[in-house]
């Protein structure tokens, strides 16, 4: 198994150069907001583990909301994030990166502000990184090279069925009459179903060290934590009842600078940038969350559903300035409005146990309790959080995670050397 890795870049934008950055991301587009995978600048298309990735130039157009707390506004900076989710470690991938995509990188980065000519590329990414508090991907293991094989075997197999096998054929005659043409088509080279990839030794004692080490050090930390709840919860609650209210709809402008990006494929791409409410108590609380959370999305929900939703293909959050501010990004099947859907019906305590920490979002009780069902309120939050992204690439366009599901258990049946019935019934309904 090939595990998944992923980076996120983050600079600073030199004061007066953003609207060359600007146009430098569109040029790499074949359409608003959509990457050209074969444009100048980062080839995407020529990466082959790459899933997705994006540019984002992060602007807080809601930090005045901070005046609410009587706090101090922050730095009206813009930066630029390069985002890239992928096969494979992240070493090898800044290598690749490096390798095919040097001088448009450079280009790129030389309107932020720490970035020189004479720099080592490679180091200067190294070292403007920002580590993920946590990541979801759908399926861990599921490369890129085995999505677009798996699809492209769903494909030919559709076109064989219905110009080379007898409607009058059974279950067993078609599942064989099909392996055979697999075998066939791989041998003369026009089909290809490569072998999983073994698994990192390194990956894997990390891995168990991880699943190991965290129920331990929380079960070291329990009585601890015991005795704080109480003190947890009145410091919550108190914090709750006095938050204030910040609920204004996004303007008609933002709202179209959104909506030109979306829904032109069946995948769409969510960037979200704003502020954590003030104080130590938020940004803890968050940080304790994000640590168990992790632990669930890397040890449990890896297996095509985020709880109970499974049109996500990757996702993440990113503590940035200090820990003052947060950036979400997902991928993710179907339009927005669905996806909010899915979320505040499916699993609306999960958001607000995350979400609630962040500035402006709807009224909570006892952190998992309302809040996303106000439902206006939460889409008119996300809404107004959510920045447009500027180049965003999706290797496999079209193939829903559903896709991606049905056709590795396509691949399966089709390479067991036997079936019962049983299976066989529910094999053929994927066709």
């Amino acid at each position: 198994m090939t595990p998944q890795s992923n980076i996120m870049v983050v600079a600073a934008i030199i004061a007066g150069r953003e609207a060359e950055l600007r146009q430098l991301l569109a040029n790499m587009n074949r359409e608003p907001g959509l990457a050209d995978p074969a444009n100048t600048l980062v080839p995407f298309g020529q990466f082959t583990s790459l899933h997705f990735a994006r540019f984002v130039i992060l602007v807080d157009e809601t930090r005045e909301d901070l005046l609410v707390y009587g706090e101090a506004l922050p730095s009206a900076t813009k930066s630029l994030a390069f985002l890239c989710d992928f096969d494979g470690s992240a070493d090898s991938f800044r290598r690749e990166l490096v390798a095919h995509a040097e001088a448009g990188l450079r280009q790129i980065f030389s309107c932020c502000q720490s970035f020189r000519s004479d720099l080592d590329l490679l180091r200067w990414m190294e070292g403007h990184e920002q580590a993920a508090a946590t990541v979801y991907n759908n399926w861990l293991g599921r490369t890129a090279r085995q999505v677009r094989e798996e699809n492209e075997l769903r494909a030919t197999l559709d076109q064989q069925l219905r110009t080379n096998i007898s409607r009058d054929a059974s279950p067993r005659q078609v599942w064989n009459q099909l392996r055979a043409f697999v075998a066939e088509e791989q041998t003369a080279g026009r089909l290809t179903l490569t072998s999983p990839g073994s698994t990192p030794l390194s990956w894997k004692i990390k891995d168990l060290l991880h699943c190991i080490g965290v129920p331990l050090l929380l079960l070291l930390v329990s009585p601890f934590l015991v005795l704080y709840l109480p003190i947890f919860l009145i410091q919550l609650r108190s914090r709750e009842l006095r938050d204030p209210i910040i609920a204004p709809r996004p303007t008609v402008d933002h709202a179209r600078s959104l909506a030109i990006q979306e829904d032109r494929v069946i995948t769409n791409q969510f960037s979200a940038y704003g502020n954590i409410k003030p104080g130590l108590f938020r940004q803890w609380t968050l940080v304790f969350l994000f640590f168990v959370l992790e632990y669930t999305t890397r040890h449990i929900y890896n297996r095509g559903f985020l709880a109970r939703v499974n049109t996500i293909h990757f996702a993440r959050w990113v503590f940035l300035d200090k820990r003052t501010r947060i950036y979400f990004a997902s991928n993710y099947d179907g339009s927005l409005e669905n996806y909010m859907g899915d979320f505040i019906n499916k699993v609306g305590w999960g958001l607000n146990l995350v979400f609630s920490n962040g500035l402006g979002y709807p009224k909570t009780n006892w952190l998992v309790m309302d809040g996303a069902k106000d439902e206006q309120t939460f889409k008119d939050f996300l809404r107004r959080h959510q920045i447009p992204t500027d180049v965003w690439y999706d290797a496999t366009p079209g193939v829903t995670a559903y896709d991606m599901e049905r056709n590795s258990r396509i691949r399966s049946g089709i390479q067991q050397q036997t079936i019962t019935d049983a299976e066989l019934s529910e094999w053929i309904k994927l066709l």
